[in-house]
């Protein structure tokens, strides 16, 4: 069998060793030694846009935040969802990543980075978003594991309260927050009700068509301002009605 060719070494924050690996046509990228993610399976990264940004086509210029920018399908699928005068805002946490993206792994989504639509920002996603009260139309988060994290433990602050809080505050109204996962995490869909969203998982295919493994999209809507006022004067009604 043909060995693995290492094309890049990184190591994340939290100090683990991060390797991009390529064989027959396919990349991966690992983590101490654990597979991280694959150029063969990144159809559940593409539903990711997909669930996301199907609010946004009425948006005259939809601004977007990509959370994590892995191998570019994520950030490819969004752009070729939104119209030309959108704005997407890409964060990435580890500068290797962003090179390899640059590098050996721009031909594999279309050079993504490439399109004058993206704006690029080497930090922690959750600095973007506390630094962005009600700016985006949608959050796609895909950074790590989901929130049964691995990569690096600051990545849980993106799932805790004060995460989801962050990622309700950073968007529009009627905006929609889409978190990819490797597993389905019941205490999590939770948090997201609790912090005001309406919040619903969807289970979707690494490959698509193609089978494989199957993975979970979180997807939470902020309730736009004549939902929430229609509620309101729904049980204002009812409260008349039984006095």
């Amino acid at each position: 069998m043909k060995p693995w060719e290492l094309l890049g070494r990184t190591r994340t924050p939290d100090g683990s060793d991060m390797s991009l690996t390529v064989r027959d046509g396919e990349y991966v990228i690992l983590v101490d030694g654990k597979t991280l993610m694959s150029s063969r399976r990144h159809g559940s990264e593409e539903a990711l846009a997909t669930l996301g940004c199907r609010h946004v086509g009425h948006v005259k210029r939809p601004r977007v935040l990509v959370g994590g920018l892995g191998m570019g399908f994520t950030l490819r699928a969004t752009l070729g969802l939104l119209p030309p005068e959108a704005i997407v805002t890409v964060a990435e946490l580890v500068p290797g990543v962003v090179e390899w993206n640059r590098g050996p792994l721009a031909p594999l989504a279309g050079h993504p980075l490439s399109d004058r639509r993206v704006r690029l920002e080497v930090q922690d996603v959750g600095l973007t978003l506390r630094g962005k009260s009600g700016r985006f139309d949608a959050i796609l988060l895909d950074v790590d594991n989901g929130p049964a994290a691995f990569t690096a433990n600051s990545n849980h602050g993106l799932y805790d309260n004060t995460g989801v809080a962050a990622a309700y505050a950073a968007l529009r109204p009627g905006g929609a927050l889409a978190v990819w996962s490797a597993s389905d995490n019941r205490k999590f869909e939770q948090r997201l009700r609790f912090h005001g969203f309406v919040a619903q998982t969807d289970r979707v295919r690494a490959r698509l068509k193609k089978g494989g493994a199957k993975h979970t999209v979180f997807l939470a809507s902020k309730p736009a301002p004549q939902a929430t006022s229609g509620r309101l004067r729904s049980r204002q009604a009812t409260f008349t009605h039984g006095a």
